[in-house]
């Protein structure tokens, strides 16, 4: 079982290592992932020995403490509270620190003061006047010490206990300065009270604890503009449906709808769940789940989601996917279970941080002793350099180097249509050299279309069309409801055939007014003796380039031939070439004749091919590659992918595909283009790159700063810093790792980017919405014939660019993808010339 738990009191990446020991000890439980940015917690454990309270207990007896998250909480971090309450904290900590530095150090830069403040005479109220303004600072700051104190006090000492030991000797050292110049002065000992008046450090712990707090209401901030990605999801979700019950329609929260409810959804509205529409048509806005700002047109059959918006007409669908299964709730649990999980690379600097805070204690006291032998025992340098190693360190910087990088990135995927489900998929894509592509939905449209139509001598394309889709609509093969589909858009009507038989392997075949009608490969025409020869070369051609060649004759003569072909997507190409510039090596597994193989990655400038691959088999590939040294990714959507997503270090599933291969995959593209793979690639290295960055500057920094505040330069260098610096720097070095992992949100592919010209859906547009169609003219005898053509062509609706070729006797069509063929032969035909074919 998984289960969400809600931790609070944690402050740094050593409290994160605490947590998950705890977690992890109880005997049950199998696996604990922390995560310090939205302050939660996932347990895998089993059931039947250890409950969700017991794990909870270990948690609140660590020092923590920790809830079961319900289904209806939102499991994101709540930020408002916490950062008021930090706000506060800080301003009410300036409040008094202002005149506490003025006090302490004003007259140091010759600002006035109070005559009962000055000469040894006052130092006692000298220092009783820091003391009382520095002591409502820690009362306001007071949870620094409750944590760090208590952490300390189980032996797990985190980033409060430096900085509370650290602040906390500052006031005990100044108190006791305070009792030293009050002896002083009653024992005429003006020396010792000189000797003191100096070394008040009162203000150090104050602009300690305030500067710590600001730097983690900065590092609140921060981290709560990494979770905008979650936020902007969950803010999607809509909040009502208008259900229609007993032929009423009524409006009902959407946590009230049910599987099987009928929904109205009208133009302007937010789908409330996933349905497919049984009534109406309209077009979807989808951009919040796959960033395609298109609309897709959407009629009854067609599955919607929600949290997509109906832009047109109203439709009524039927809910199939309600509450957390709808495709919204997957992809804000997708984001949050990546946010929360942990790269390999992570648990490094966890690791270190686990030793960080005892080894920096450590440090801390030889430091002091050093300082106390080399001064002969001078208290006030020691506790200076010890206080300054307790203060700049910090732990913190490298529990926030990945994890902040990983909630940014898995956020931007999103947005972006990209899901990751995990950091450490995130991690491996980076490292892949090979990416396997399986053909059918992933490289190709996954089902067959009419790629080709070319008549025999004397036959017109209607007669073509109409006897083709008479014989294949009473068929149930996929090409034959290709041919049929096509011929429906070409507004041809089809025959009604008596007697229509089906031939396994070979063909259909029927009656039409008497005479025979026939349909299929060369060995169908050859049963019937039919005479394909003039035919057959161009059969074969098509068959060459990968499509599949459907010969049709009537009463013995040929008609002509009608080819198919599961078509490349129009980005595939494109894709194949980003992941060649990305270094990657490609290669397609299809269970097609080597062939079809070939001509499909021939098109697609693919090199490597493993054809006639058997589904089972498709695993046995990735683990040959994987045996050969490679890191592979698979892409692939069908349910027999799901093995070899499984196997290969990182599995991309395509969104449109089976729900088997998405729950098997560690990606997701919600677009269904595979130029997403290769942008999730690019997004993988920028995210590496800045985690390798963060986790380099937060060791530099403590490697640096430890030793500058020890003073181990300053025998040289005369370099050492002041606990107030240190408390300074300590806060910024989280707020640089933050902000530079923040950086990540300007990620764009190049890729995308490049596909759409200065929007992601401008390109796919042109796709859709645009087509080219060659035409062989017969007839075309001069300039003067293909001017006439030119010339009848252009003139119709849709038509956007001609190209003619006398040698060729063809003419370039670029028209609207809304524009029938026939249109084009019939205008053609009106001018006097005879179309021959339409490719």
């Amino acid at each position: 079982m998984k289960q969400t738990f809600r931790v609070t009191g944690m402050t740094c990446s050593a409290c994160v290592a605490h947590v998950e020991r705890a977690a992890s000890g109880v005997d049950g439980v199998r696996r604990v992932e922390v995560s310090l940015l939205t302050n939660r917690m996932t347990a895998e454990f089993d059931e039947d020995r250890v409950t969700a309270g017991q794990i909870a207990a270990a948690v609140a007896a660590a020092g923590y403490a920790a809830a079961p998250v319900g289904d209806n909480e939102p499991k994101r971090p709540v930020q408002g509270q916490e950062e008021a309450q930090l706000k506060r904290r800080v301003l009410r900590s300036v409040v008094f620190l202002l005149p506490l530095m003025y006090v302490a150090m004003g007259h140091m830069v010759g600002l006035p003061l109070p005559g009962w403040l000055l000469g040894q005479e006052n130092a006692v109220i000298f220092g009783l006047t820091q003391l009382l303004l520095t002591l409502p600072i820690l009362y306001i700051n007071r949870r620094c010490y409750q944590v760090g104190v208590k952490s300390a006090l189980r032996r797990q000492p985190n980033m409060d206990s430096l900085v509370s030991l650290g602040s906390g000797a500052a006031v005990v050292y100044g108190i006791f300065a305070i009792y030293q110049m009050a002896y002083g002065l009653g024992h005429g000992d003006l020396e010792r009270v000189a000797r003191y008046h100096a070394d008040l450090y009162f203000e150090a712990a104050g602009m300690i604890l305030t500067l710590v707090t600001l730097g983690k209401l900065m590092e609140h901030r921060s981290k709560g503009r990494t979770a905008d990605a979650i936020t902007r999801l969950i803010e999607l979700t809509p909040r009502t449906a208008h259900v229609l019950r007993d032929g009423q329609e009524v409006e009902v929260p959407v946590e009230q709808v049910r599987v099987g409810d009928r929904v109205m959804v009208r133009p302007g509205q937010s789908v409330p769940v996933d349905g497919v529409i049984v009534d109406g048509a309209s077009a979807v806005d989808e951009s919040a789940l796959t960033g395609e700002s298109l609309p897709v047109d959407k009629t009854v059959g067609d599955k919607v989601a929600a949290a997509t918006i109906n832009r047109s007409g109203a439709f009524v669908l039927e809910a199939t996917r309600v509450g957390e299964n709808t495709t919204l709730a997957q992809m804000i649990r997708l984001v949050e279970e990546a946010s929360a999980s942990k790269a390999p690379i992570a648990r490094l600097a966890d690791r270190v941080a686990g030793v960080f805070v005892p080894v920096v204690f450590t440090i801390a006291v030889v430091t002091a002793a050093v300082w106390l032998l080399a001064t002969g025992g001078q208290v006030t340098a020691a506790l200076t350099a010890g206080v300054a190693v307790l203060v700049i360190s910090c732990p913190c910087a490298l529990g926030l180097a990945t994890p902040v990088a990983i909630m940014v990135a898995t956020g931007e995927g999103a947005k972006n249509g990209i899901l990751i489900r995990s950091a450490r998929a995130l991690e491996e894509l980076c490292k892949v050299d090979t990416v396997v592509l399986d053909k059918t939905g992933t490289l190709t449209m996954g089902k067959p279309v009419v790629t080709d139509v070319i008549c025999a001598d004397g036959v017109e394309r209607e007669e073509l069309l109409e006897i083709a889709a008479g014989l294949e609509s009473a068929s149930e093969h996929p090409l034959a409801a290709a041919v049929v589909d096509f011929v429906r858009e070409q507004g041809v009507k089809a025959e009604q055939l008596k007697d229509f038989t089906a031939v396994h392997g070979k063909g259909v075949h029927g009656r039409l007014g008497g005479e025979t009608c026939v349909g299929g490969n060369r060995v169908m025409l050859d049963e019937f003796r039919v005479d394909g020869q003039t035919l057959y070369p161009q059969g074969q051609r098509l068959a060459d380039l990968g499509k599949t060649p459907l010969y049709f004759a009537r009463g013995g003569k040929l008609l002509g031939l009608i080819a198919v072909a599961d078509v490349p997507k129009p980005t595939s190409a494109r894709a194949v070439a980003a992941f060649r510039e990305l270094g990657l090596d490609v290669v397609m597994l299809t269970g097609d004749n080597e062939r079809t193989a070939k001509a499909i990655a021939h098109q697609l400038g693919i090199e490597q091919v493993r054809a006639q691959v058997l589904p089972e088999d498709k695993r046995a590939v990735v683990a040959q590659l994987q045996a050969e040294g490679k890191k592979v990714a698979m892409v692939g959507d069908g349910v027999n992918d799901a093995p070899a997503l499984v196997a290969a270090d990182v599995g991309m599933a395509i969104g449109a595909g089976t729900d088997v291969a998405i729950d098997s995959a560690d990606v997701v593209l919600m677009k269904s283009d595979l130029l997403d793979a290769a942008a999730a690639v690019e997004l993988s290295r920028a995210t590496m790159a800045k985690v390798r960055l963060n986790l380099f500057w937060a060791f530099f920094y403590n490697v640096i700063g430890i030793p500058l505040a020890a003073g181990v330069f300053y025998p040289v260098l005369g370099w050492q810093l002041s606990p107030m610096f240190g408390s300074a720097a300590m806060s910024l070095s989280s707020v640089c790792v933050v902000s530079n992992a923040l950086r990540l949100r300007k990620f764009k592919s190049r890729f995308q980017h490049e596909t759409c010209g200065c929007c992601p859906s401008e390109h796919k547009k042109e796709d859709v919405k645009k087509m080219k169609k060659v035409m062989t003219i017969e007839g075309m005898m001069c300039s003067h014939c293909t001017g006439r053509v030119q010339q009848v062509l252009s003139a119709l609706e849709g038509v956007e660019a001609v190209e003619m070729s006398l040698e060729n006797k063809t003419a370039t069509v670029t028209l609207a993808a809304g524009l029938a063929e026939r249109s084009l032969v019939d205008a053609v035909t009106a001018a006097g010339y005879r179309v021959v074919s339409v490719e």
